[in-house]
């Protein structure tokens, strides 16, 4: 289910690892019994932090943009998968339309709209790319650094249908995440398949209810393992309208700091962990960028209250300032990572599609702390690399010698994580039917 990959940890793996490995049947059979019951999303990201002690998804991200940091090894895993997930939702579809973020002049982003054109394109699709940016009037060819161009066209719509100029598909690929709202041209769409779902944006989503659907997952997974949920589990609170220019709200906030922190270092006593515990705090909407705030004392909160103009803010309160203002914010358990790729703090993040694991990349950034949010200017991103020894037998070796695949627990972890999402669009959807 999961490719053999190497990872950046190389130490002994610890009790939670080997209990995963142990349980690799059961676990399967699990997530089988899911995926009759529930729909995967389309396609998925997860941001996973390893403490050592911990493993947690910090992120999931429900129309994922680097599809670019893949690589070429794992292209036909994701064909494959692109091809059972086609086949699932529209068996005949002949055509796909892929609608992507409105950033024409981001060569990095449409290197990964040109990584999903190819993916689709190999698993038997006519794929072209229609924008919904109204300065796209006629089709435009960029090219891009590594020798890839991408066409972005005008999208038609008619009364039902969304479309080019000369182009019907059955199926619409969304890779924008609908940040700044749901725009009305993709509205209505009845006879398409829509993938992701509309409620699955930004302007719909909440990061709360998916940590609730995690939250519930998480029980129900460490009880089939044997093991604290905590393990696998960041607690998390959320705060309503908190205004941090006004201050308003900020009493309420810094409560929920202190209760979570309290909670984590209950947990970090039982377990015997010798870290200073963190939450970070972070909008309810909205992709993580440079808006996500660590603290490690509810005596910081105060500092995030805006200052004068032309006052040099602290990297908190600069953080702060990027939080939409006023609005829900989660308060959530900070996970270390004991990750180092090239001298810098990583954190692995796992793409997927319908329900398989099909890759990943690390995300680095040689500035920052293993406390602090890595989704910042001066990240890079370095490709997973698959792990020779996982194919070949190594005889001789001593049974349990030959080093385990870590990237395994990655995979069950971000397919718990997926899991969560696809329980958070059915509670979410609109047009679900309601059998009383």
């Amino acid at each position: 289910m999961v490719p053999h990959l190497v990872t950046a940890l190389t130490g002994p793996i610890n009790e939670l690892e080997q209990r995963v490995l142990d349980s690799t049947p059961a676990i399967e059979r699990w997530f089988r019994l899911e995926w009759m019951e529930h729909t995967p999303p389309f396609y998925s990201a997860v941001d996973i932090r390893n403490a050592g002690f911990k493993l947690a998804p910090v992120d999931t991200n429900l129309f994922p943009g680097g599809w670019n940091n893949l690589t070429k090894e794992m292209l036909p895993l994701a064909v494959q998968a692109a091809q059972a997930a086609i086949e699932k939702i529209c068996p005949e579809a002949r055509n796909l339309l892929v609608i992507p973020e409105n950033h024409s002049k981001n060569t990095f982003y449409l290197a990964n709209v040109a990584q999903l054109v190819r993916i689709f394109h190999m698993a038997g699709l006519n794929v072209r790319v229609g924008s919904i940016d109204p300065a796209i009037k006629s089709p435009k060819k960029i090219e891009l650094p590594n020798g890839d161009t991408v066409c972005l066209e005008p999208v038609v719509r008619s009364k039902r249908r969304l479309g080019l100029k000369n182009f019907d598909p059955c199926t619409i690929l969304l890779n924008n995440e609908l940040s700044a709202g749901t725009p009305g041209i993709l509205e209505d769409l009845h006879e398409q398949y829509l993938l992701p779902p509309l409620h699955a944006g930004w302007s719909v989503r909440r990061k709360s209810n998916h940590l609730h659907s995690y939250e519930e997952l998480s029980k129900r997974f460490g009880k089939l393992l044997g093991i604290d949920p905590w393990l696998i589990n960041p607690i998390y609170a959320r705060g309503d309208s908190v205004d941090f220019a006004e201050g308003r709200g900020i009493d309420v906030l810094t409560s929920h700091v202190d209760a979570v922190l309290t909670k984590v270092r209950r947990k970090y006593k039982e377990y015997g962990i010798n870290e200073k515990p963190f939450v970070v705090v972070k909008g309810d909407t909205g992709a993580e960028g440079p808006g996500v705030i660590t603290i490690h004392d509810a005596k910081e909160v105060e500092a995030l209250i805006g200052k004068p103009r032309g006052a040099s803010p602290g990297k908190a309160a600069g953080a702060a300032r990027e939080l939409r203002e006023p609005g829900e914010v989660i308060v959530q358990e900070g996970v270390l990572t004991n990750e180092r790729v090239h001298n810098g703090v990583a954190e692995p993040v796992v793409y997927m599609m319908d329900r398989y694991v099909v890759g990943g990349f690390y995300r680095v950034h040689a500035e920052r702390n293993p406390d602090e949010n890595l989704k910042s200017p001066g990240a890079s991103f370095v490709p997973l690399a698959f792990s020779e020894s996982a194919h070949l037998p190594q005889p001789g070796a001593k049974p349990g010698a030959s080093a385990p695949n870590r990237f395994y627990m990655y995979g069950v972890v971000g397919r718990l994580a997926m899991v969560a999402a696809s329980y958070e669009m059915e509670a979410t959807d609109p047009d679900a039917e309601i059998y009383e």
